[in-house]
């Protein structure tokens, strides 16, 4: 990778007055800001639809885009909707509030959908269809899916009934007649996701900024991927888990983190030449240029719960594919544009593995102070290697300031050792902290790692109450929004020049223009 910064940032964290960030005027804005900081990219969170929990890392589908994320006002532009329809409700400012942007949404998004079948020109129809073609592989077992959980209220695929959740042929057909605008209608509602995408795509590239996705490696139990391929999944005659993924106690959780998603097959994964995941790499490197491969080390081990379990304590280590899943992508792939997510428990076998493929790991700031002051810790900045990507935290951890404040929340430290780990930051940055976020950030990007990233939270000075996912807590997470105006030119000149001067800086190019 070339040297360069960047900010991580979900869509859904951007401000707007819909209740949710979404990919229209504030995303193309957000991408202007960080041409005119001097980043050069734009990482992500996995953007598929989100059901309980709004977790981004469990979604109903591998392939799809969230339908919360369309632009409304970029359907407007479509004459799909009227301005005057757009009338939200008083949404939170600081805060997602996925019920009511729900409720508030989708009804429009149904209501464009109805409108492009009344009035849509002929070159509207045909881009509409070719989509639905080319997509198909997945479209449609999606589109079936998502209409499906919509007519049973919203339950798991495996109560639906065992005909349509067994995947019976003539259930299947009767439901594809009976919810036939249904599934059209989440057809169309993926179309304008992915040519919303596509737009702020084109822009970031004409700005010289790259685009980071990130791909879970498991995917949800109710998901369009395990109904429509649960000979891929370690699952009983009745579609549930037989054993489900987590992780052992670490640094987020003294019981361990209980995912619950169910475990892959990787004896049938590995008979089909990996296909499936070949497709689900495939599909994402054609909407993001780089890919943060979400938990690494579970493809050399994972943790195997027993379905049942109530935390992850007993669980086990299992061999995962290793060397032929990797070999196999990088054969159809043509090449591994993949950062490893290699935090954890890593093993010696683990950072083989990835040095092999040579993917670049992670490295995360906020963790370099726990281990004393001997200097030996792989996070500490002059342990670095060039293929690292270096974080001052990540979507898991608190902010900078309310790692530093020890801020809400916080059960993974005692008050002792918070007191330990700030003493020797305090040493190894030079700094007494009354702007520790800003001494993280140049700790970054003045260290040899080609990649420094940086969470929003962290270039604005947020505490804990701006953390976006406190790791085992069952809700309030993914609702982080920063406000408008926040992104001032203060911010914007004091993060370029750093890039600046660390060598970071991206071509003077202008992100603006049409989209």
């Amino acid at each position: 990778m070339r040297r360069k910064s960047g900010i991580l940032l979900h869509p859904t964290s951007l401000p707007g007055p819909f209740g949710v960030g979404d990919l229209g005027p504030e995303a193309h804005r957000f991408l202007d800001f960080l041409g005119e900081a001097g980043q050069r990219l734009w990482q992500v969170l996995p953007l598929g639809p989100t059901g309980f929990g709004d977790s981004p890392y469990q979604s109903f589908s591998a392939f799809a885009g969230n339908p919360l994320l369309i632009s409304l006002e970029r359907l407007v532009r479509d004459r799909l909707l009227d301005a005057d329809e757009l009338k939200p409700p008083a949404f939170p400012a600081d805060a997602v509030d996925y019920g009511t942007a729900i409720a508030f949404k989708l009804p429009l998004l149904e209501r464009a959908f109805r409108r492009f079948k009344q009035r849509a020109s002929p070159a509207a129809r045909r881009a509409f269809a070719t989509f639905r073609r080319r997509e198909a592989h997945w479209l449609d077992d999606y589109a079936l899916f998502a209409a499906l959980k919509e007519a049973h209220g919203g339950a798991p695929w495996n109560e639906w009934g065992e005909g349509v959740a067994l995947r019976r042929s003539e259930p299947l057909a009767r439901a594809r007649e009976r919810l036939t605008d249904a599934i059209e209608s989440r057809q169309f509602w993926q179309y304008h996701f992915f040519r919303q995408w596509a737009a702020l795509k084109r822009r970031a590239a004409r700005a010289g900024i790259e685009v980071m996705g990130d791909v879970p490696i498991f995917v949800a139990q109710d998901s369009a991927d395990v109904w429509s391929h649960p000979e891929l999944f370690q699952l009983d005659r009745s579609g549930r888990p037989t054993a489900v993924a987590g992780v052992p106690p670490d640094y987020f959780s003294e019981t361990g983190q209980l995912w619950g998603n169910p475990l892959y097959r990787w004896d049938a994964m590995a008979q089909s030449g990996y296909r499936w995941w070949i497709d689900r790499l495939r599909a994402t490197l054609e909407v993001v240029d780089i890919v943060r491969l979400d938990h690494f080390r579970g493809f050399e081990a994972y943790w195997e719960v027993p379905a049942g379990e109530h935390t992850a304590v007993n669980g086990r280590w299992v061999k995962g594919p290793g060397d032929a899943l990797f070999e196999a992508l990088g054969q159809a792939l043509g090449g591994l544009p993949i950062v490893a997510e290699n935090l954890g428990v890593i093993t010696p076998e683990v950072e083989a593995l990835r040095e092999r493929f040579g993917l670049p790991g992670m490295a995360v700031l906020q963790f370099a102070f726990g281990g004393g002051e001997t200097g030996d810790s792989e996070f500490l900045p002059h342990n670095y290697t060039r293929d690292r990507v270096v974080y001052t935290g990540t979507h898991d951890n608190d902010t900078t300031v309310g790692w530093w404040t020890a801020g809400a929340g916080d059960t993974t430290r005692s008050d002792e050792q918070a007191y330990r780990e700030r003493a020797f930051a305090k040493k190894y940055l030079a700094t007494e902290g009354r702007e520790i976020h800003w001494d993280f950030i140049r700790a970054a990007l003045a260290s040899v790692a080609d990649l420094a990233i940086v969470p929003l939270q962290d270039v604005l000075g947020e505490g804990s109450e701006a953390r976006m996912n406190l790791p085992a807590r069952a809700a309030g997470n993914w609702r982080w929004r920063f406000a408008p105006g926040a992104l001032t030119p203060q911010i914007r000149d004091r993060l370029r020049e750093l890039a600046v001067i660390y060598g970071r800086a991206k071509a003077a190019r202008d992100a603006r223009g049409p989209a």
